[in-house]
């Protein structure tokens, strides 16, 4: 993890999941098309459908935890805004987005209501766009 963090840094990777849990269900998964191919039969049919089961559960366990954090931060971005930004913008806080939500975090609070103008005046903002306008970066070393 590095001290300080910005957009060209903040992605964050999980190496147990991204680099060995992940590769290795592929691996699994391709192993046992290959063998199914080759040895056409209940068992190796068996096999690949026990490779796709567990390569589910690799993927749903990463994507549950990514969900919760998701609710959680629009919980708290709202919660934020409620309370920084200008009267005019607070009847369309309940109208952004979750990934806008989420891509606002990063924001601070000086810069927040400029970025939400932005974000009225053009919805089709990306997420990705919107953490490339930051200014001042609050970092968020807290993420699943």
């Amino acid at each position: 993890m590095t001290d300080t963090q910005n957009f060209s840094n903040h992605a964050q990777f999980t190496p147990l999941y991204h680099y060995f849990t992940t590769p290795l269900g592929l691996i699994f998964v391709l192993w046992s098309v290959q063998r199914v191919i080759a040895n056409p039969g209940a068992e190796t049919a068996y096999m690949l459908v026990g490779a796709l089961a567990l390569f589910g559960v690799i993927g749903v366990s990463r994507m549950s935890p990514l969900r919760v954090q998701d609710r959680l931060i629009r919980l708290e971005e709202r919660l934020r805004l409620s309370r920084i930004l200008p009267a005019d913008l607070q009847p369309h806080i309940e109208g952004l987005r979750v990934g806008h939500l989420v891509a606002l975090r990063f924001a601070s609070d000086t810069e927040v209501t400029e970025l939400v103008r932005a974000l009225v005046a053009d919805p089709a903002i990306t997420p990705k766009a919107i953490k490339s306008r930051v200014k001042q970066w609050r970092a968020d070393h807290f993420r699943a």
